[in-house]
């Protein structure tokens, strides 16, 4: 990645959009330190992040949370399980706590009857929203999310979508999100970052709705209303 400046307001939804191969996802795992920058510097707050000091990496990254793609959960465990773990690593709580904290969050993600489950015994967007619900463990000021809605039916996305929407107006957590889901997108975000596919560079920031008719960039407009380079429209 090259050529990126941006920063991420408190409290914001925002979106990491782009084609395949934009470089989307390579942001997103420098951001959360599972790459390390090739150049520049980031800053949570006014501390910035150094993948060299692990202490201070683990201190700012206590205070995040990650979705990942396929929920990532531990197949061994219960759904509870899963969530109870980063409570049981990160926490010195009594068990009775941690169980209760566990089954605190499947509820905000309204998977409270299914927390005896194993992931295998559950649907796709519900092993999302169980991994949404460990990433909430431990009340974290960032989520990350990296395409929350692969793989999901549009439905189960929609839903997502809304969980994810209520989670941010009920807790005020920032919220950072990878995807080229357009209803997503215009669904979610306050403001969100355009990557080139061919440059692999920020093109411009700002309100996608808003950029879908006014961008000065031809490669934002085409994206936003789903058309090729030359107009067409993608169905």
């Amino acid at each position: 990645m090259s050529e990126i400046q941006l920063d991420i307001r408190k409290g914001e939804i925002f979106f990491i959009m782009g084609g395949s191969g934009s470089g989307k996802s390579t942001l997103l795992k420098t951001l959360i330190g599972l790459i390390p920058a090739v150049s520049g510097s980031i800053y949570y707050g006014k501390e910035e992040f150094c993948i060299d000091d692990p202490r201070q990496t683990a201190s700012i990254l206590r205070e995040t949370g990650v979705l990942y793609q396929g929920g990532a959960l531990f197949s061994s465990m219960t759904l509870r399980e899963n969530v109870a773990l980063p409570l049981r690593i990160h926490t010195k709580l009594p068990e009775k706590d941690i169980r209760e904290l566990a089954e605190y969050k499947l509820g905000l993600v309204e998977l409270g009857t299914a927390m005896d489950k194993y992931p295998y015994e559950i649907s796709g967007g519900m092993m999302k929203r169980a991994g949404l619900a460990r990433a909430l463990a431990l009340d974290p000021r960032i989520l990350f999310f990296d395409e929350p809605s692969a793989g999901l039916d549009p439905l189960t996305s929609r839903q997502l979508d809304e969980t994810i929407l209520e989670l941010n107006r009920s807790l005020g957590t920032t919220i950072v999100i990878v995807s080229h889901e357009l209803e997503s997108i215009f669904t979610l975000a306050n403001r969100a970052v355009f990557l080139n596919a061919r440059t692999r560079r920020q093109t411009e920031v700002g309100d996608p709705k808003q950029m879908k008719t006014s961008s000065a960039h031809e490669e934002i407009r085409d994206f936003l209303n789903r058309r090729k380079p030359g107009g067409a429209t993608v169905s």
